[in-house]
């Protein structure tokens, strides 16, 4: 493209235009969040599909479908945490989407200039959380539910593999994940000393307080209580390592930003515990679709959730060993 002798015509006030890019970006970042979402969701479908379909082997634990000549491969444990981690990933991902929705059409709309305010923090704060890590995922599912379908995943007669190139791009434009990471620890972190953190943290809290003692909750509340507290001590860690170096900040973003994703899921799930035991008691609505919301709960918590405290450490770990090498070493 040559635009030598053209002619450009002012958009907008004058020295208001990096101004009007950052409210285009931020609402292209949920745009893209979602094409991450999307891809996870119609991964997870095809993936489900095909599982259910596909006859190999038996199971490991007996034949469960003895008119046919092998079990669908459903029934496989491996396939299974596949599915599992897709579904929890999607549905958990759908809910924080819905809720950042939520939050800025308040933000938008609200009479009050208070609660238009605390909306708007809220999903500045959530806005490079729900860019980076649903669009990671978009990949990340992608992947796993194309390793269902095995060799038949990588060719173009299913249509996996167009998920997995499509979701690739996801990752990098409207501002790279890295990118996403650092605005987190290094925009949204300090803002307002704090207060845009306050809007996720006071929430989170008072939920695990009101729900703590409740016995069918426990199982949920509990994993969630501990990883928020490792959250907020690597956020504490991080802003008082940053001030006196900043590449400790950068070095702890990605790791961080990840932390606080899972952290946000495992709350999200726990509201949709909460909501789907409160239907079953009422006996209202489908109770396979509710029960099927507490197993893949239980599923996050037990088998997801725990990445937090892994990435936890790597924050802990500090900027020293991504530093120390002379760039004549790599």
């Amino acid at each position: 493209m040559n635009f030598d002798d053209a002619w450009g015509q002012l958009v907008g006030e004058p020295h208001k235009g990096l101004k009007a890019m950052f409210i285009m970006m931020n609402a292209a970042r949920l745009g893209v969040g979602m094409q991450g979402l999307g891809i996870c969701e119609v991964a997870y479908q095809n993936g489900l599909a095909y599982a259910k379909a596909r006859l190999q082997m038996r199971s490991l634990t007996g034949t469960t479908a003895p008119d046919k000549p092998a079990d669908p491969i459903i029934v496989h444990p491996d396939v299974r945490r596949m599915l599992l981690k897709s579904k929890a990933v999607t549905e958990a991902g759908r809910a924080l989407s819905y809720w950042t929705g939520m939050k800025l059409d308040i933000a938008t709309k609200h009479e009050d200039e208070a609660t238009r305010k605390e909306a708007d923090d809220l999903v500045a704060l959530l806005t490079p959380i729900v860019k980076a890590y649903l669009t990671d995922m978009g990949t990340e599912i992608g992947n796993e539910c194309m390793q269902v379908y095995g060799g038949h995943g990588y060719i173009a007669e299913w249509g996996m593999e167009q998920y997995v190139r499509d979701a690739r791009i996801a990752q990098i434009y409207e501002g790279t994940n890295g990118i996403q990471a650092l605005d987190l620890v290094g925009r949204k972190m300090p803002q307002g000393f704090g207060r845009l953190l306050r809007r996720f943290f006071h929430p989170v809290q008072e939920f695990i307080e009101e729900n703590m003692a409740d016995e069918n909750m426990q199982e949920f509340v509990m994993p969630l209580a501990k990883g928020f507290a490792k959250l907020q001590q690597s956020t504490a860690i991080i802003a008082q390592k940053g001030l006196k170096n900043p590449d400790e900040a950068g070095a702890a973003s990605s790791d961080y930003l990840r932390q606080f994703a899972l952290v946000a899921l495992g709350y999200m799930w726990c509201l949709m515990v909460k909501a789907a035991q409160a239907k079953l008691e009422s006996g209202e609505g489908d109770k396979d679709f509710y029960e099927s919301k507490i197993k893949t709960a239980r599923f996050f918590m037990q088998r997801m959730l725990p990445e937090a405290d892994g990435r936890f450490k790597m924050v802990m770990a500090g900027a020293d060993t991504l530093m120390d090498l002379e760039a004549s070493g790599f």
